[in-house]
């Protein structure tokens, strides 16, 4: 399995069932929005029994939907959420049952643990997705409204929420102090429409109470 390595630089936000979505178009250099994008997106995220992935700020899943559909480890990092990704391989026999980890994600995974992993959590989403671009058509970033439906296997419990999601794009501005006004700009959009930005870190990491 060959694999695809990014950085994710985001902002994440809280918002209610009825919160607007604002008018991107209000962003510093973008210049349209794109149609709205649905995606049917289904996680299953996996761990050791004594959590040494998180322990790693590390997490692996497995998703289908979406343009991105795969296996996912992702690693927090001082700049953004460094991912290595892999495609799903072969269809599952029982779309049901928790899939094995593929051997290349196991030695990814070596210099953290060597302990056998486990499902601790569904995770599914319908989200809906704008292209937010640039006078020139390059994608600045990419905004994405989230309802979610998490389940945390360990606990048995099962969470709802929404969130959006600003990603930063191939155009986007380079320059540190850009990108900061950048999202100091969507903050403002975003505090203005009634949300705030996320008192967690990830979907994960909510759907497990942290």
């Amino acid at each position: 399995m060959s694999a695809a390595v990014s950085l994710e630089v985001e902002r994440k936000y809280d918002v209610g069932e009825d919160t607007p979505v604002p008018d991107w178009a209000r962003l510093p250099g973008v210049a349209t929005v794109g149609a709205a994008e649905p995606r049917a997106l289904d996680a299953r995220y996996f761990d050791t029994v004594d959590s040494r992935l998180a322990g790693a700020l590390t997490a692996l899943r497995r998703r289908t939907g979406g343009p991105d559909e795969g296996w996912h480890v992702k690693r927090s990092t001082p700049e953004g959420k460094l991912e290595t990704h892999w495609p799903l391989g072969e269809a599952l026999t029982d779309p049901d049952a928790d899939p094995p980890v593929p051997d290349a994600i196991v030695a990814e995974l070596a210099a953290v643990t060597d302990a056998p992993f486990a499902v601790i959590a569904r995770i599914r989403n319908d989200r809906v997705a704008y292209a937010l671009r640039g006078a020139d058509g390059g994608v600045l970033a990419e905004f994405v409204d989230d309802h979610v439906h998490a389940t945390d296997l360990r606990r048995g419990v099962e969470t709802r929420w929404r969130e959006w999601e600003l990603e930063l794009g191939p155009a986007a501005p380079a320059d540190p102090a850009a990108r900061a006004a950048l999202f100091a700009a969507a903050d403002a959009l975003v505090v203005a429409a009634g949300g705030a930005p996320s008192a967690s870190g990830s979907k994960l990491g909510r759907a497990l109470g942290a």
